[in-house]
Parts: C-alpha cells; structure tokens; sequence
C-alpha cells in the first residue's frame, strides 16, 4: 500500500521547486495550486513558507551530492573529481538557484548539511592539493570560498542565459586553477 502522505509531500516539494525556480517570490497558494493540493493540505505538511524552505534546502543538498557522488565515482584524483563535480553541480541551477536568496542556515538541520558538505569540501581540497592540484600555500579555507562562489557565480550565468551548465563549468574551474589573466 502506497503512503499517500509521502507522495503528497513529495509531489508538493516538486511544485514548489517548479514555482520558486520561476518565481522565487511566489506565495504557497501558488505552490499549492501547481500540486494541485488546497491550501490545507500544504500546511499539514510544512507549517509555513520556512518550513517549506528548509524542505527544499535539505531535498537540493541531498541532490546534489548525489549528482556529485555518481559523477565522480570514476576519477582518478581529487583533482579531478572536483572539476567533474562542478560539471555535475552546474545543471542543476535552474532547479536550486531560487534557494541562494532563501537563507535556511538557522534551521539546525541545514547548518548541519552545509557545515558536512563544507567539511567534505575542504578534506577533498586538501587532498588535492597533497597531489598538486592546488598551490598548497593558499589557505584551503580561501579555495572553499572560491569553489562555492565559483558554483554561484555558475548558476547566475545559467540562470540568465549567458553560459550553458557546461560552459559555467569549465569557465568556474579555468577561473579556479588559473585564474582570469590571459
């Protein structure tokens, strides 16, 4: 037997990306229509738009390091597996861009998330630098905040048109490792 309540929440999360993607300031009647659920039945899920917010971070976070995960499985480095992963990041900026302007961080859960993913981030910027991939005199904490502004830098670029996912990939990892000189 299906749980219905788990189709429902996630059917709404769905719209709720599908909305928020268009129109980051769109209200929950506007969610609830796109899932075409009454306004009720949203609020039994998620108690209001922060709740349903913090939902999405937590849904995009799990996204994305699942997308990490499965295109890095195969690199041979650390290296590479970090300029891979922006290729696997990128794509998703039509889906989770809406969310940069949505700060979920206060919620405990969240900062957990971001402080896990921030943490993975600097081990495996650590790693690559052991194998020469980066200047190991640069702070890792200096390429942590260039990798994930590179990716925001990526998603804006998408998100207006101005680059495919691709391009943003290659442009955010060209400007990582050597910067923007000639």
């Amino acid at each position: 037997m299906r749980d219905t309540n788990v189709s429902t929440e996630a059917h709404i999360l769905e719209a709720a990306f599908a909305v928020f993607s268009q129109n980051p300031g769109a209200s929950l009647a506007d969610v609830a229509k796109h899932a075409g659920v009454g306004r009720a039945t949203l609020h039994r899920h998620f108690s209001g738009r922060d709740d349903l917010i913090v939902a999405l971070t937590l849904t995009a976070a799990r996204e994305l390091d699942e997308a990490v995960e499965e295109a890095t499985k195969d690199c041979q480095t650390y290296t590479q597996a970090l300029e891979v992963a922006l290729g696997a990041i990128l794509p998703l900026a039509a889906r989770h861009m809406f969310l940069a302007t949505e700060p979920a961080d206060n919620d405990p859960r969240v900062a957990e998330v971001y402080a896990s993913q921030t943490r993975d981030l600097a081990h495996d910027i650590d790693m690559a630098k052991a194998e020469g991939g980066f200047d190991p005199h640069i702070p890792t904490e200096w390429i942590v905040q260039a990798y994930e502004n590179l990716i925001y830098a990526g998603w804006a670029m998408v998100a207006a048109g101005d680059a495919t996912p691709k391009q943003a990939a290659a442009l955010a990892w060209r400007t990582l490792t050597q910067g923007t000189a000639k």
